[in-house]
C-alpha cells in the first residue's frame, strides 16, 4: 500500500498573508480556514495550527487525515495541547493540557514577507511525552530563519501495530506518528510560504526520540524532497537497538488486544477512553526494546513507512548536509551497584562480558560519570552516533559532529541539557555560540557559513571515517578533538 495523506488542495488559497506583523495581529490563510497570531518581539507567532484532522474515533491507528475546517478567524495566540500522554515529571505541564486532539504546529517568523529558511523540530520524550513548544518562545528567528515546531502521536497512538491494522491497511501498520510528520512536513512544503518561509530551503531538527525520528526520516521514502538538511542530536534509528520486524510489533500491540478484552476488534480498541489507553500502555512492552524499557524507541521496519532498515533506506537516499551529535554524559545509573553483567549485556548483545572487561579497566574520565553511567551512554548514545556518522559520511553526506560537554555549575552535562543554549542562543566554552551554527547549516547548507547575527567561532571540520574528528562544545573551551574517543567500546556494538 503506497502513503497516501489525504491533504488535496488547500481550502483557502490566499497567494499572501491577510495582514502583516505591525499592522495588528497577524493572520494567515491556511487549509482549513484563517489563523489569527500575535506579535511577540518583533514577530509573528502562531500557535497550534492544525496540519491535520483529529486522529480520534474511527481516525485513531490511521494515517493522518485532511484539515477539518472551521470558520471564522482561528485564535492561534494561545498553546495547543500536548498529545496524549502520562506525567513522567519533567513533563507535568504536557500531561495535564493533553489530548488525542494535537496534530497541530507552532510557527514563529520574523516577517510574513520573504522568502526565509525554515527550521522544523521534531521535539523529543521517548516517543511517549513531550510538546512542540520550543520553537515559539526561541530567539532562533533572530538568526533570519522561520521556526516551527511540530506535535505528533505518542506511544500507543503513534506506533501500535496490530494484525487487525495491517490487514485493514494493506499489509502494513504501526509507524502513525512518522506519518504525521511527514504529514506535517506536506504542509510546510504547501503553506510555509504564507508565513515568509521558502519551502525549498527547509531544515529538520529534533533532540532525543526527536533526533531518531529526523534520522528515520532521513531514510522514509515518502520523506524525500520534503527537507534539505537535518541535525540530529542525541538520538538515532533505534538508539543501539535492533530494528523490530512487523511481525513482533503486531505482537506488542496484541498484548494491548488481550489486556482490553478486544478479541481482535478494532471497533473496541478504537472505542478505547484515553484514560483505559494510557492506563493498558503500562501492562505494554516490547521485552527486547531495553529489556521492555524503551518499547516506543525499538523502530519498526512496518514495509510502508520503512519498507526497509533505515540505513539501508538512507544509504541510496541523495545526501543532504547534516550535522549530529551527543552529549558527553547523556543518562543511565549513577550507581555501579547494580548488575553491570546485566546492563552491559543489554547494550553489547553477544559481547557484554568482554565489553565490561574494557570498562574495568579504563582510567576513569570524570567527566563521563561512573562506570554504568558511561556504559548506557555509550551503548544507547555514543556508539550509534559515531556508526550513523560513518554511514552518512562514507554514503556522500556531508556530515559534522560534536559532542557537547557543559555541566550546570560546572558538574556532568546531562541528556537535553544542550536545547537551551541552542534554542536560547546561550555561549559555550570560549564564547562560541551553538545557535549559530545550527542556523547557518539551514541558510548555507554548512555550519560555518554566516547568519544574521553569527560572529567569528572555531571552524568546524567535516567529519571522515577514515581520520575522524568532531567539535566540543566545552565547559570552558570550543575546539576540534579526536573524533572517536570510545572506539575502544564502540567495537563491540553493531547497531544505530
Amino acid at each position: 500500500m503506497r502513503l497516501r495523506f489525504a491533504f488535496g488542495a488547500a481550502l483557502l488559497t490566499f497567494a499572501a498573508p491577510l495582514t502583516a506583523a505591525g499592522e495588528g495581529p497577524p493572520q494567515v490563510a491556511v487549509p482549513g480556514g484563517i489563523v489569527r497570531g500575535s506579535e511577540v518581539e518583533g514577530d509573528a507567532v502562531f500557535r497550534g495550527i492544525p496540519y491535520a484532522a483529529p486522529p480520534v474515533g474511527d481516525l485513531r491507528w490511521r494515517p493522518p487525515a485532511a484539515v477539518v475546517a472551521w470558520d471564522g478567524a482561528r485564535d492561534a495566540t494561545r498553546p495547543a495541547p500536548a498529545c496524549l500522554q502520562k506525567s513522567e515529571g519533567w513533563n507535568k505541564a504536557n500531561w495535564l493540557h493533553s489530548s488525542e486532539d494535537c496534530l497541530t504546529l507552532d510557527v514563529r517568523t520574523p516577517s510574513l514577507k520573504g522568502k526565509l529558511p525554515v527550521m522544523v523540530w521534531i521535539h523529543g520524550g521517548s516517543n511517549r511525552s513531550g510538546s512542540s513548544s520550543g520553537p515559539a518562545d526561541s530567539n532562533m528567528t533572530d538568526q533570519g530563519v522561520v521556526h516551527v515546531g511540530l506535535q505528533y502521536r505518542l506511544g500507543l497512538l503513534g506506533f501500535m501495530s496490530h494484525p487487525a491494522l495491517t490487514a485493514e491497511q494493506g499489509g502494513a501498520s504501526g509507524n502513525y506518528a512518522l506519518m504525521d510528520q511527514i504529514a506535517a512536513l506536506q504542509w510546510v512544503r504547501d503553506n510555509i510560504a504564507r508565513f515568509g518561509g521558502d519551502p525549498n530551503n527547509v531544515t529538520i531538527y529534533g533532540e532525543s526520540a526527536g533526533s531518531q525520528d529526523v534520522s528515520l526520516l532521513l531514510a522514509a521514502p515518502a520523506a524525500q524532497g520534503l527537507f534539505h538538511k537535518a541535525i540530529m542530536q542525541s538520538g538515532t534509528p533505534g538508539f543501539g537497538m535492533t530494528f523490530r520486524t512487523l511481525a513482533e510489533a503486531e505482537a506488542v500491540g496484541m498484548q494491548l488486544d488481550k489486556a482490553a478484552d478486544a478479541g481482535g476488534d478494532l471497533t473496541k480498541l478504537r472505542a478505547l477512553s484515553p484514560v483505559a489507553l494510557l492506563d493498558l500502555q503500562q501492562e505494554v512492552a516490547d521485552p527486547a526494546a531495553e529489556q521492555g524499557r524503551s518499547t516506543w524507541l525499538r523502530i519498526t521496519v512496518d514495509g510502508q513507512v520503512l519498507p526497509e532498515a533505515p540505513d539501508r533506506l538512507i544509504a541510496r537516499n541523495a545526501p543532504k548536509p547534516v550535522i549530529i551529535g551527543v552529549d558527553k554524559v547523556e543518562f543511565g545509573p549513577t550507581t555501579d551497584a547494580i548488575d553491570l553483567a546485566g546492563l552491559a549485556e543489554t547494550w553489547y548483545p553477544g559481547h557484554g562480558a568482554e565489553a565490561l572487561a574494557v570498562y574495568r579497566a579504563e582510567v576513569p574520565d570524570p567527566r563521563r560519570g561512573n562506570l554504568a553511567l558511561r556504559l548506557q551512554s555509550d551503548g544507547e548514545m555514543h556508539c550509534p552516533a559515531d556508526r550513523l556518522a560513518d554511514l552518512l559520511a562514507s554514503s556522500g553526506w556531508p556530515t559534522w559532529f560534536y559532542e557537547f560537554d557543559v555541566g550546570e555549575k560546572g558538574g556532568l552535562t546531562r541528556h537535553a541539557y544542550e536545547i537551551g543554549f541552542i534554542f536560547g542562543r546561550r555561549p559555550v566554552g570560549g564564547g562560541a555560540q551553538m545557535q549559530d551554527y545550527w542556523a547557518a547549516l539551514a541558510i548555507t547548507g554548512d555550519p560555518n557559513g554566516k547568519t544574521a547575527i553569527s560572529l567569528d567561532r572555531p571552524l568546524w571540520e567535516r567529519w571522515d571515517p577514515r581520520a575522524a574528528r568532531q567539535i566540543s562544545f566545552g565547559q570552558d573551551e570550543t575546539a576540534m578533538i579526536g573524533g572517536k574517543p570510545r572506539a575502544d567500546f564502540c567495537r563491540f556494538a553493531t547497531t544505530y
